[in-house]
């Protein structure tokens, strides 16, 4: 009787850990059962390749997998979940590797993650939203980036123009019309700098339609009947407009059921701070930064807005700046407040009620 033979009688029926380092080309396995490695795998970063390995050589075994949260998303986790398996997904920063270990290849971080998995050792796992959800979520960010593109386009156009000495009869910041747009369309130049400058405006035009295009499905999300409550209730907050409360329904859920805590949420947008302490010594520092940065710039940028309409967040803001010195920190101390409230509020199922300072 072979190895493989053996080992399949062994584990036959029992439980599997299974760890899955994931790349572009080659996905690497490594099994555990009864606390020990049994088996490890390279493959073809294909479905069907995984799926029928582990059907063919775990038959009758209840199957655990995790892996790493990447470029390639939730769909592994959905197609796995489909077929039976239970899969779970790791944010990368919290696999942990000891200090002295100065090895690191995809073997090793599979065979990490199946004794995280084994161990339950699983500190925070990912929420993976529903398919829906996602795809929907996905217009809001290409829509930032979009704007980022927008952004980017513009600062070219400006840079051309310095570079070359070119001059304009309105101001380069602000908010360009179509006014604007023919000026620079009939400005005077070479041939090779018109030639150049004419690529740049096309692809602005372009990218303003991409941009109404997105804008106007996003806004159709708005009333989509599954966010439409969490919708009202977010859009109910000081300083935040119909763009900022979709965006946050479709990132954070419909319910917020998942935070249960309010500090949960505010470390989810990265507006905790960091911490190095040990015996008497205590060591603060700037906030986490951790999740998506365009929530947490969003709610600074929010905050802004919501101190000139409540009382309470302006209350907040001036004491922190009192005491800091930093209206930097006294803003982000406000975004941490609002984003708390905008969970009370989802988890509550009521409209937001400004604050009053007695």
């Amino acid at each position: 009787m072979n190895n493989h033979m053996i080992q399949g009688y062994v584990v036959r029926g029992k439980e599997i850990f299974v760890g899955l380092e994931d790349s572009k080309k080659t996905w690497k396995l490594a099994v555990r059962c009864d606390r020990m490695l049994i088996r490890q795998a390279s493959m073809e970063a294909r479905y069907p390749v995984l799926l029928s390995y582990l059907r063919n050589n775990f038959p009758e075994c209840t199957i655990n997998l995790i892996y790493e949260a990447g470029f390639k998303g939730f769909t592994l986790h959905d197609r796995l979940t489909e077929d039976g398996i239970t899969c779970v997904v790791i944010p990368p920063h919290l696999v942990t590797e000891p200090k002295v270990n100065r090895v690191k290849t995809d073997r090793r971080d599979a065979g990490r993650l199946a004794l995280i998995l084994e161990n339950g050792d699983m500190p925070s796992l990912c929420h993976v939203p529903d398919r829906e959800r996602r795809e929907d979520r996905q217009v809001s960010r290409t829509l930032i980036a979009v704007v980022r593109d927008i952004i980017r386009t513009r600062n070219r156009i400006h840079k051309l123009l310095d570079f070359h000495g070119i001059g304009v009869p309105f101001e380069m910041k602000a908010k360009w019309g179509e006014k604007e747009f023919g000026i620079l369309r009939e400005l005077p130049m070479s041939a090779p700098l018109r030639a150049s400058l004419d690529v740049l405006l096309d692809l602005l035009e372009h990218l303003w339609r991409h941009r109404e295009t997105l804008l106007a499905y996003l806004k159709g999300l708005c009333d989509k009947e599954r966010y439409r409550k969490a919708f009202a209730i977010a859009e109910s907050l000081p300083g935040i407009g119909w763009k900022t409360a979709i965006r946050f329904v479709l990132e954070f859920g419909e319910d917020f059921s998942r935070f249960t805590s309010g500090k949960k949420i505010a470390a989810f947008a990265g507006l905790t701070s960091r911490e190095h302490s040990t015996g008497e010594t205590e060591r603060r520092g700037r906030i986490t930064g951790l999740g998506q940065g365009f929530i947490r710039s969003t709610l600074i940028e929010n905050s802004w807005a919501a101190i000139r309409k409540d009382q309470a967040l302006l209350a907040k803001f001036t004491r922190v700046w009192r005491n800091s010195g930093s209206k930097k920190k006294a803003i982000v101390a406000v975004a941490r407040t609002l984003v708390i409230r905008l969970r009370a509020c989802m988890v509550s199922g009521t409209p937001y009620a400004t604050g009053i300072v007695r």
